[in-house]
């Protein structure tokens, strides 16, 4: 008996509205700090101009330079959820363009993250639409599968599973469990108020900071 080409699961429940406005407020950098800077996305590009993207994982996995999941992705998804797509990493076809971007905006999606190609890289940056992805090429894709819809993916380096957080900015992406928010905000409140002490002690023209000493002492400096 062959196996099916096709894995299709039910798309996670959006994560609450008060939970993702929470973290549009918040930089990546911060959030990264307090996932103790291992967990991430990296290697990808922005290509659109300067918009957050916030919102819950709908994942997706496909064959290197085939797009057929993205769209059956798309018809589950709901506002607030955020396409991520594990390509490959390939970079030779592209999986997602202009039209797939328009119908991700009727479909309420808040961005995409895509571990392969773009193309008509022009209409993300003028739509400022949240995308990143590895790269962008004229060459179109397939339509044949196989893949997979709500599984664990690997983004960038980064499992990524359905119903997660996804945080993009200018810095880059970061991923967690929604189970991790409230613990990861109460900490980032704390980062805050850390750095804008120290940033208090810089404006005080000093060469000596507290922090720096703090920082040498381990090492006998």
């Amino acid at each position: 008996m062959v196996a099916s080409s096709f894995a299709i699961h039910p798309a996670p429940s959006v994560a609450p509205e008060n939970v993702l406005a929470a973290f549009r407020e918040v930089a990546t950098p911060h959030i990264s700090d307090n996932l103790q800077r291992l967990s991430g996305v990296v290697g990808l590009h922005r290509f659109h101009r300067h918009r957050k993207l916030v919102g819950t994982a709908i994942t997706v996995k496909t064959r290197p330079g085939d797009n057929l999941l993205i769209y059956k992705a798309l018809m589950m998804a709901s506002p607030g959820h955020v396409l991520v797509i594990d390509g490959g990493g390939d970079t030779n076809n592209a999986l997602v363009g202009e039209l797939i971007m328009l119908y991700a905006q009727q479909r309420g999606c808040t961005g995409i993250v895509l571990d392969g190609a773009i193309r008509d890289a022009a209409a993300f940056r003028e739509a400022d639409f949240p995308c990143y992805a590895r790269a962008a090429i004229h060459r179109g894709p397939y339509k044949n599968g196989p893949g997979a819809v709500n599984v664990p993916v690997s983004v960038g380096g980064q499992i990524v599973q359905p119903g997660d957080i996804v945080v993009g900015d200018d810095d880059g992406i970061v991923t967690f469990p929604p189970t991790e928010a409230a613990r990861v905000l109460d900490a980032i409140e704390q980062t805050a108020r850390f750095e804008a002490a120290i940033k208090a002690e810089i404006a005080n023209g000093k060469v000596e900071q507290s922090w720096l000493t703090k920082a040498f002492a381990p090492h006998g400096l």
